[in-house]
């Protein structure tokens, strides 16, 4: 994984989305040496959010569980059951 400054970034910033998005390259941006950002392919973005509905759902099932219901299938029909959008 590259690693590449804020102040070098501001400079280098069509490189690095080309980088990503072409080389899916993953680049973290630092800022006094520490880590603050990652630029990321698109792709590892959509992996990651579905990653995390996936633990959504299998935390509501648990929830549903625990309270004696059915469990749901689906996050979309979990989120209307809690009344979320």
């Amino acid at each position: 994984m590259t690693k590449i400054s804020t102040a070098d970034a501001r400079d280098q910033l069509s490189e690095m989305i080309n980088r990503a998005a072409y080389g899916k390259e993953r680049i973290v941006l630092t800022r006094r040496g520490k880590a603050l950002v990652a630029l990321v392919p698109l792709d590892d973005l959509k992996l990651l959010e579905e990653l995390e509905e996936q633990i959504d759902l299998e935390e509501a099932k648990k929830a549903w569980k625990v309270q004696g219901k059915k469990p749901i299938k689906s996050w979309g029909k979990a989120k209307k059951r809690l009344g979320l959008k």
